[in-house]
């Protein structure tokens, strides 16, 4: 095992701790980073052999998400953790890709990155320690990053913006107050990725976070670099390249250049292209078939290379695949209503791009519970996105959601959250599914358009709509060309992905991968006013359909009401063991969700089942009202008076002499149990006893009347000396002036 090392580095004026040499000494790398009491532990192993029959580097990235580290034990049967939650997914993600771009392209061994959760103290968040933390264990292990020719290692950090100042590494407390959740990785010299969430931040105030997130990564890599200097491994520079041979890769170029380039300009179509440029592919196969001293793999990826310098070439020339200019946007339409039942749907289509989007309005008990290292116990708004195999003309089993589903649906769901309406004004869970029905590039940002129309359709009062689109980057020594609206190819081939989403006002989501270094703030800057003139043109064709939320609901859409109760009165609503919200429920049709702040929320399919749930709701937990009249059942006698139930739980007695407008000489009489009674609530003292008056109501008193007239009695004493009147003196006994004589 390596000597134990420990190294911190200081970003924004909070420590950062890194330790190595004491855990997991077996792994190529590994390391514990820590900041407050929250504390992972990541390792990084590359495999002796390269997997064979792949294309592509198989690296792996996981965000193992222990609750023991928040000392919890899980909520499931099992008692034990499953399935990677949709939090552990996201984080995975975003450390996965800032370091993709950053390895050798030839190398094919298995790279395996694992982030334990060790401990988290709910106050600072660990998806940023969890890239910084795999950047580190990179750098000090055997693996070929994070040292020259490799470019890295590489940095990150979280930027909040709280009264337009600008904070390094946020709480999840500062995160509350925050319009900006910008979370930023690159190395020194570039920004490789972009992640974020905003409430409608300007583009000018975005470029300035994105700067600034920039210079502030990079004590990290100051800090790794020391790191890699004093314990790092030597790099396994001998591992098995895969890169193509110069000869066959001139030897394709020759036979099919001018083949691909026809069957690029001829075909502006996807389906049409994509067909052309797989036949020439299979000839080209069919004349390396047999050769022993080529690989039909290398034959394949020569291909490709071709294609991409030739559909890059034609970009930077000032001609995109489909003929459009730099700027241009495809197609656009937008429509509502589709599904009858849905409580709210919208179709987006941009060119070959088509997403079905549909909102469901569910009660606050249909809010997702949420069993993480987050502080966050639910959530309410929720956004699914599907990308099923004939979107792309394809077959393949359908096994859940994949990673980049569950990233897409994270996007969108980011993007809408700024412009919802708060729980206080409507107290709706929500739900979106967008269902990609064709895919030509950017079904997120469409899935975004989708929501937006579907959650308008609904009836959800947002605050204004929200549009998106894909940006791409072509970009050849110092020339470059921005594209907006990329399809497919222009995604595949380029340099970056770039998507924006936002109202007319500012950004609400933004999410950029990076291939290459050399990304300017200018390119940046550029990029992001070329999407807000994309996005006003996308806003325009669908606030043309709908400009705004529509005032009535679908009928299938549950009709809610809250209700506020002190918080002493939930209890009256629920019942013993539940017994008291049961029956409501069952007796009214509607659904009772209650609070622990006292909020109650009733929803049911129609608008009456409500109304009778809610006055039943507020006859339970009304507080008695002096001088207001009630009707009331008579729950016990005395001889000197009846016990009336005014509301539910609350009785209060009519004193004998209040039961008439005549004098009653027994209770019975005149209030027998079980009758009803109507009586006017004359006090109700400090320990919260009530006083009721009949007579009151008989004779038509003010309660100023009935006040006076029913002040409580005193109670006579037995004793012989208590007769008002007569002489203090007890007989035979002294006076009370001789005793004090």
């Amino acid at each position: 095992m390596s000597k134990y090392k420990k190294f911190t580095s200081n970003v924004g004026g909070q420590e950062i701790i890194v330790e190595t040499g004491k855990l997991a000494g077996l792994a190529g790398g590994a390391v514990t980073i820590r900041q407050g009491d929250t504390m992972l532990l990541v390792t990084a192993t590359m495999s002796s052999n390269a997997r064979p029959g792949i294309d592509f580097f198989p690296l792996s990235v996981d965000f193992e998400e222990k609750l023991y580290a928040a000392g919890r034990i899980p909520g499931s049967f099992f008692r034990r953790e499953g399935r990677a939650s949709e939090g552990a997914i996201l984080t995975s993600r975003l450390t996965d890709r800032p370091l993709r771009p950053l390895f050798p392209k030839d190398l094919r061994n298995e790279v395996q990155i694992i982030i334990t959760a060790l401990s988290v103290d709910g106050n600072i968040q660990p998806d940023i320690l969890a890239i910084v933390g795999a950047s580190a264990a990179l750098a000090i292990s055997d693996i070929p990053y994070g040292i020259p020719p490799y470019e890295g290692p590489i940095g990150a950090v979280r930027i909040g913006m709280i009264e337009g100042d600008f904070v390094v590494n946020p709480t999840f407390e500062q995160m509350a107050e925050s319009a900006l959740d910008l979370r930023i990785a690159g190395t020194r010299d570039a920004i490789l990725m972009v992640e974020c969430g905003a409430d409608q931040v300007p583009e000018e105030k975005m470029v300035e976070a994105l700067t600034f997130g920039h210079e502030s990564l990079i004590p990290l890599i100051d800090m790794q670099d020391k790191m890699a200097a004093e314990v790092g491994k030597p790099k396994r520079d001998d591992y098995e390249s895969f890169s193509i041979d110069d000869n066959l890769q001139q030897e394709i170029v020759d036979k099919v250049q001018a083949k691909v380039v026809s069957a690029i300009r001829d075909n502006d179509e996807k389906s049409m292209r994509d067909q052309a440029l797989d036949a020439l592919k299979d000839d080209l196969l069919l004349d390396y078939d047999g050769n022993e001293d080529v690989e039909l793999g290398d034959v394949k990826t020569s291909f490709s290379n071709v294609v991409k310098t030739e559909v890059r070439n034609r970009i930077l020339d000032g001609v995109r695949p489909d003929g459009r200019g730099s700027t241009d946007l495809r197609l656009l339409a937008a429509e509502t209503g589709l599904s009858p039942r849905a409580h709210g749907s919208g179709l987006f289509t941009r060119g070959e791009t088509q997403v079905l989007s549909l909102a469901t309005l569910g009660t606050p008990r249909e809010a997702q519970m949420l069993d993480t290292l987050s502080p966050l116990n639910e959530k309410r708004y929720m956004h699914h996105y599907n990308f099923p195999p004939y979107s792309t003309g394809e077959t393949w089993f359908l096994r859940g959601p994949k990673r980049r589903e569950i990233g897409h649906g994270a996007l969108a769901e980011t993007a809408l959250r700024a412009v919802l309406p708060d729980e206080d004004d409507f107290a709706y869970t929500l739900r979106v599914v967008s269902e990609v029905l064709s895919s030509n590039g950017s079904t997120s940002m469409a899935s975004v358009c989708g929501s937006t129309l579907a959650l308008m359709d609904a009836g959800v009062p947002i605050k204004k709509p929200v549009g998106g689109i894909a940006m791409g980057l072509v970009k050849q020594d110092e020339s470059y060309v921005i594209l907006t609206d990329i399809q497919g190819m222009e995604d595949h081939l380029g340099d970056m992905d770039f998507k924006v989403a936002g109202t007319d006002v500012g950004i609400t989501a933004l999410q950029m991968d990076i291939k290459i270094t050399g990304i300017t703030a200018e390119i940046m800057e550029e990029a992001l006013l070329q999407a807000r003139e994309a996005r006003l043109e996308i806003l325009g064709v669908m606030t043309d359909h709908i400009d705004m939320p529509r005032e009535d609901m679908s009928p299938y859409a549950p009709r809610m009401i809250v209700v506020n109760v002190p918080e002493d009165k939930i209890g009256a609503v629920i019942g013993p063991g539940g017994k008291t919200i049961r029956a409501l429920q069952e007796e009214t049709g509607a659904k009772i969700d209650v609070q622990d702040d006292g909020r109650v929320f009733i929803a049911a399919p129609e608008g009456p089942a409500a109304e009778e749930a809610r006055t039943r709701v507020e006859a339970l937990t009304e507080s008695a009202e002096v001088g207001r009249i009630y009707t009331g059942k008579v729950v016990r006698t005395e001889p000197f008076g009846a016990f009336v139930q005014i509301i539910p739980g609350t009785d209060g007695l009519v004193h004998i002499s209040q039961l008439a407008d005549f004098r009653v000489e027994k209770v019975e009489d005149v209030a027998k149990v079980g009758e009803d009674l109507t009586v006017m609530v004359t006090d109700v003292d400090a320990n919260g006893k009530v006083r009721l008056s009949r007579q009151a109501v008989l004779e038509g008193w003010s309660v100023e009347e009935a006040r006076e007239r029913d002040k409580p009695r005193k109670p006579r004493s037995s004793g012989r000396n208590s007769r008002g009147g007569g002489d203090r003196r007890g007989r035979g006994g002294p006076s009370n002036r001789s005793r004090r004589s």
